[in-house]
C-alpha cells in the first residue's frame, strides 16, 4: 500500500444518526438526502445504512439508477427536476418522484403523451431565490399540474430555507409565512425542513423532512458541530505521519516560506494534502490529532503532504496514526479554519483515498 491515507465511514453513525432525526421530527417522513455521492461518503454505502428512511433525495438521475441497481426499493426524489424529454421515461422506468419548480419542466410535462402518471413535487420559492416558482403562482401551477393526467394525483408542495441555520433568524419565519399562505388552500404533503430546520425549526418540519448534512453528523450551525446535537460524525479521514525533521531556528517550512521555525524544534511530514481533499487553505494553526495529541499544522498544505509542529508531542515517531477529522477532532473545527463549511470538506475526498467501513 502506497498511501496510508484513508477515509473510514461509521456505518453505525449513519444509522444513529437517522434515529436521531426521526427523534427530533417524531410525526415527519423523513428522505434521506444522498446526493454528491453520499455527501462524499458513497451513494450506496450510505442508502444501505440508511434504508429505513422513507425517501432518498437524489441531484441527478444517474444516482437513481445506482440506487435501484443496488437493490434499493425507496422512493426516490429527483431534487433538481428534469432536464429534457428524454429524461421522462428513465423516470418512469426507475419509480423516481421529480421536483418541478421552473415554466420549463412544466412546459416537458404538457408535452408528454404517456399516461402512466408522474409523481411531483411542487416547489415553490420563498425567498431562496434560487430554484422554484414565485408564491404568487402557486395555486395556478398546482391546477396545471392536477389536471394532466400525466401527473400522480398526490402532489408534494415544498420550499427550501436560506437562513434556518440561524435559529432566531427573521429570514425562516418570513418563509414559513409565505409557504403557509400560498399552500392553505391547496392538498397535499408539505416538505420544507432540510438539516438545519430539522434541528432548530421544529413549527417546519411539517409532513416531510430532507434531511441531508445531519445524517453524516455535520453541522452548519454558526460555532456548533454535529456532536452538540446529538449526532455522530459518519466519516474519520486519517494518515500516518512518514518523517520527522529536526529544523534549525530561522529555518522556512514549505512553499513560499511562509513559516519560519521560532526555534530549534522537530517537524512531522503527514502524507496528506489537498490531492487527498483536504483544504488547502487551512489556516496554520489548523489542528490534527498524532495518536490522539493535538498538534497544529504549519506552513502551506501541499498537494500530497502537510507538515505540523511537534515541539507539544516529543514522543511523535514515524508511522504514528495521524487523524485529520472524525469523533475526537471534529470537521466543523477543520472547516472554520479553511473558511468553508463541513459539508464542502467531505464531499471534497478525493479518488486515491482508501474507503473503509466501520
Amino acid at each position: 500500500m502506497s498511501r496510508a491515507t484513508t477515509a473510514t465511514i461509521h456505518i453505525q453513525a449513519l444509522q444513529h444518526n437517522l434515529s436521531q432525526v426521526r427523534a427530533l421530527a417524531p410525526h415527519s417522513k423523513v428522505m434521506a438526502v444522498v446526493k454528491a455521492d453520499g455527501y462524499g461518503h458513497g451513494l450506496e454505502r450510505v442508502a444501505r445504512a440508511l434504508e429505513g428512511a422513507d425517501a432518498f433525495g437524489v441531484a441527478a438521475l444517474s444516482d437513481a439508477e445506482r440506487l435501484r441497481a443496488a437493490g434499493l426499493s425507496q422512493r426516490i426524489v429527483l431534487l433538481s427536476g428534469i432536464d429534457d424529454a428524454s429524461d421522462l421515461p428513465a423516470i418512469r422506468r426507475l419509480g423516481v418522484d421529480t421536483v418541478v419548480h421552473h415554466d420549463s419542466q412544466l412546459a416537458l410535462l404538457q408535452q408528454d403523451t404517456e399516461t402512466d402518471p408522474i409523481r411531483v413535487w411542487l416547489k415553490l420559492d420563498t425567498g431562496m431565490h434560487r430554484l422554484g416558482f414565485p408564491v404568487e403562482r402557486a395555486e395556478t401551477i398546482y391546477t396545471q399540474l392536477k389536471m394532466m393526467p400525466n401527473v400522480h394525483g398526490d402532489i408534494t408542495l415544498m420550499t427550501h430555507f436560506a437562513s434556518s441555520d440561524e435559529f432566531a433568524g427573521a429570514q425562516t419565519i418570513s418563509q414559513l409565512k409565505q409557504f403557509t399562505h400560498s399552500t392553505q388552500y391547496l392538498s397535499g404533503p408539505h416538505s420544507l425542513s432540510n438539516s438545519a430546520a430539522i434541528l432548530g425549526w421544529p413549527e417546519a418540519h411539517q409532513d416531510w423532512v430532507r434531511a441531508g448534512g445531519a445524517l453524516y453528523g455535520l453541522s452548519v450551525v454558526e460555532g456548533k458541530t454535529g456532536a452538540d446535537f446529538g449526532l455522530k460524525p459518519a466519516m474519520s479521514l486519517s494518515t500516518k505521519l512518514i518523517a520527522i525533521n529536526h529544523i534549525k531556528k530561522g529555518e522556512s517550512i514549505g512553499y513560499s516560506a511562509t513559516w519560519q521555525c521560532p526555534e530549534d524544534m522537530p517537524v512531522g511530514v503527514a502524507a496528506i494534502g489537498y490531492g487527498d481533499g483536504y483544504p488547502r487553505h487551512a489556516s496554520v494553526g489548523t489542528p490534527v490529532l498524532i495518536n490522539g495529541v493535538r498538534v497544529p499544522i504549519i506552513g502551506r498544505v501541499s498537494m500530497d503532504l502537510m507538515t505540523l509542529d511537534l515541539r507539544g508531542f516529543p514522543d511523535a515517531k514515524v508511522g504514528d496514526d495521524v487523524l485529520l477529522w472524525g469523533t475526537d477532532l471534529p470537521v466543523e473545527i477543520i472547516a472554520k479554519a479553511a473558511g468553508s463549511i463541513s459539508y464542502e470538506l467531505t464531499c471534497s475526498i478525493t479518488r486515491r483515498v482508501r474507503f473503509i467501513e466501520a
